[in-house]
């Protein structure tokens, strides 16, 4: 891998950089919290060679809603499981949107 590999990745939500104990440092929480997200499969980590887990940045930011709902007093399966259906809900919304402009486009190709 070249210098130029590496500096890609960080900018890559997806790219696996943190481990376990920087991960919960960062979302404020523990360990646990972050296992328990992951056996609730709202999140995978990756896993190193050695077998540690990995999060990306995507995979924190989900974890930080989650670690809000609970906060709030959601219980944590709940919490993940509304956080799958709002991820959900706004993929949704993302492909009707590109659905509405493609039929657009296509209604002012025919009728112009």
């Amino acid at each position: 891998m070249t210098a130029d590999d590496s500096f890609g990745r960080l900018d890559d939500d997806d790219y696996p950089a943190y481990t376990m104990g920087r991960a919960a440092e960062m979302l404020g929480t523990t360990q646990g919290f972050l296992r328990a997200v992951g056996e609730a499969r709202l999140i995978t980590p990756l896993r190193s060679e050695g077998g540690h887990r990995r999060y990306s940045r995507y995979q924190l930011r989900i974890a930080a809603r989650a670690r809000e709902l609970v906060d709030q007093g959601t219980p944590i399966e709940a919490a993940c499981r509304i956080v799958i259906l709002e991820d959900q809900l706004e993929e949704a919304q993302r492909i009707n949107a590109e659905y509405r402009r493609g039929s657009e486009s296509e209604n002012r190709t025919t009728t112009g």
